[in-house]
């Protein structure tokens, strides 16, 4: 099932995200709705709180940067608990976008490697270190596990540049393809 997507501006994006155990109601069907909602949604990752869901699960589908990353084909994994324990290597800018923030893109400096442990969708334990895109997609999908959006990291000048549009998007003032959540509306 297709899932809405939360808006920009929705207090469910700041919200830090809890773990969850091997008991958690409907796991595996959620996981599928998520790859649904994110292939519909043309991303390459979406985070539980995307979904309006404050656990610590996201997934990753790279495969879309093949054609200038060959490493990234059938890369497809799911995170679920995760912890980044260490990033590494110099930073360096990418233009990234988010299903939660349509038609905006900035360029967003990261670190170039990443060691994450998490669990898989069948709880197996990994302890694993990723780069390049790969650590990119991650650490952006991670970081809406602590409540944290790309726009929080662009150049100041920028924030200012795109407030105006994130404001709009907040107030249902958007076009995307795919249903969203907005902010409840302020009285």
């Amino acid at each position: 099932m297709i899932l809405p997507v939360v808006a920009a501006g929705h207090p469910n994006l700041r919200k830090f995200s809890v773990d969850i155990t091997t008991e958690y109601p409907g796991l595996q069907q959620l996981i599928t709705d998520m790859w649904e909602t994110m292939y519909f949604s043309s991303g390459v990752g979406l985070a539980a709180p995307q979904i309006n869901k404050q656990i610590r699960l996201f997934v990753i589908d790279a495969s879309p940067y093949e054609k200038e990353k060959p490493d990234t084909k059938d890369f497809k994994k799911v995170f679920i608990n995760a912890k980044i324990v260490e990033e590494r290597g110099e930073e360096w800018a990418f233009n990234e976008g988010c299903l939660s923030i349509p038609d905006i893109h900035e360029d967003v400096m990261r670190k170039a490697e990443v060691r994450i442990q998490y669990y898989d969708e069948n709880f197996g334990y990994h302890d694993e270190w990723f780069s390049d895109i790969v650590a990119r997609i991650i650490q952006h999908e991670y970081d809406h596990l602590e409540g944290i959006l790309f726009v929080d990291k662009i150049h100041p000048l920028r924030k200012i540049m795109v407030k105006r549009k994130l404001l709009e998007i907040s107030k249902g003032i958007t076009e995307a393809k795919y249903k969203m959540i907005f902010p409840p509306k302020k009285r």
